[in-house]
């Protein structure tokens, strides 16, 4: 059982954790594997969702492994879920992080101090945009 409070947190690879090679793999980004660390020892459950698939997304499993971190589940929301056409391929998660998010990537420093609650930076201040 995951402990009381803890998040399942949707993490994107290319752009995300490594800087964005695709389809090779590109270099860890600063204190993105650290941070996920922390987060796992915290008890949140990580689930590596990425556009990559069959030897690709191996790759990159194994380069996480290798650098620590083993995901609760890989594009599907638990282990157990077998994919197919009649489910969803969004995640159920409660926090997403990605390259793609609206107003972009928060820096690793950010995302470490806002899920773990170790506030010592000030909190980069929210782009607003004008249509």
């Amino acid at each position: 059982m995951f402990p009381k409070n803890t998040k399942i947190i949707a993490v994107d690879f290319d752009g995300t954790i490594v800087e964005d090679a695709y389809p090779k793999i590109g270099k860890p980004l600063p204190f993105a594997f650290e941070t996920l660390k922390e987060l796992q020892a915290k008890g949140h459950r990580l689930i590596l969702w990425t556009y990559r698939s069959g030897e690709k997304l191996e790759e990159a499993v194994a380069f996480c492994k290798k650098n620590g971190i083993d995901f609760y589940a890989v594009n599907k929301s638990y282990p157990e879920e077998i994919p197919d056409n009649n489910i969803s391929r969004k995640i159920h998660a409660d926090v997403f992080i990605d390259d793609r998010n609206f107003g972009g990537m928060q820096s690793w420093t950010f995302i470490y101090e806002d899920l773990l609650k170790k506030k010592t930076l000030k909190k980069k201040k929210k782009k607003w945009y004008n249509f």
